[in-house]
């Protein structure tokens, strides 16, 4: 990323990851029959929920964690010709280890 962006509070920066090009049985699927991926690489973190009382609360998650998302999550941006998505970390379904 040549243009540095800081996501604010628990805002985070996912990359999505590409699909598979082929099914599990060896069958390609064209482009145009393809969804947007629902797992995606973590670039950049906020630091944290700021609570009720002024303290702030650390995100779970941290740069290079590959995350699952819902369909709708986030909001798309372009930085630099990629695409990127800024989102909650609520927005986040799960972490793949």
């Amino acid at each position: 990323m040549a243009k540095k962006i800081r996501p604010l509070q628990d805002r985070l920066i996912v990359e999505r990851l590409d699909q598979e090009e082929k099914t599990a049985s060896g069958l390609y699927i064209p482009d145009t029959a393809k969804e947007k991926p629902q797992q995606g690489k973590v670039v950049a973190v906020g630091k944290g929920r700021v609570k009720e009382d002024g303290t702030v609360q650390p995100l779970d998650l941290h740069e290079g964690d590959v995350i699952l998302f819902g369909k709708y999550a986030g909001t798309e941006i372009k930085i630099d010709d990629n695409e990127y998505l800024i989102m909650r970390e609520d927005d986040v379904l799960g972490v793949l280890e």
